[in-house]
């Protein structure tokens, strides 16, 4: 693995999967203070991001921008790489959850839960389809809000897990473990295109 790099993510369910993954790719783990978690896309233009990728550069080290594509894949990315030349910055982009396809971490996620766990998203996805079918009286507007996305991951885990603190600390995306196999699968095909970017430059050749 290189020794300099700096990589910039959204937030800390960003930063514990790109951890835990570089370490399965590479049996390396990532010294704190080569991530930099911005909380929210758009703290990538603050000042402290520039000042920290500048520096990186000054040092021969490389950057890479790890973003959600969020609603729009090409708009976010053109936005992107136009603000990068506005400010001579140099670093590489990757969009979650496939640098091709709109969405985010959690679409990423659940295309890798191990398939054996299939049929606890399915549950899900007939509870969504139900939901928006249901009236409330008095309830303006409707129909009822399906649950975001970081829902459906937490409900994913905790239908897994025990019932005991240590367990149940583990839906959180701090404290999560990608490496376990009964949950995650870190060679699904899904990671493939993830998986050649880094290792564009993190392989030793």
């Amino acid at each position: 693995m290189r020794d300099r790099f700096l990589i910039i993510v959204e937030g800390i369910a960003d930063e514990t999967f790109i951890r835990q993954y570089l370490l399965h790719l590479f049996g390396q783990k990532v010294p704190d203070n080569f991530i930099l978690r911005t909380n929210g896309k758009d703290n990538l233009k603050s000042t402290s991001a520039i000042n920290r990728m500048r520096s990186m550069t000054d040092q021969g080290g490389i950057n890479l921008v790890i973003f959600d594509a969020d609603n729009d894949f090409e708009a976010r990315k053109a936005s992107i790489l136009k603000w990068k030349e506005e400010n001579g910055l140099e670093f590489e982009l990757f969009l979650l959850p496939n640098n091709k396809d709109k969405g985010e971490l959690e679409d990423l996620l659940e295309n890798i839960i191990n398939p054996n766990n299939r049929p606890i998203l399915d549950c899900w996805e007939k509870y969504e389809k139900e939901l928006v079918t249901i009236h409330i009286e008095g309830r303006t507007p409707p129909p009822l809000t399906t649950p975001a996305k970081k829902t459906k991951i937490y409900g994913y885990l905790e239908a897994l897990l025990f019932d005991s603190d240590s367990e149940k600390k583990k839906i959180k995306e701090r404290e999560r473990e990608y490496d376990n196999a009964l949950h995650w699968d870190l060679d699904a095909e899904y990671l493939l295109p993830l998986k050649e970017f880094l290792k564009k430059f993190f392989e030793v050749s």
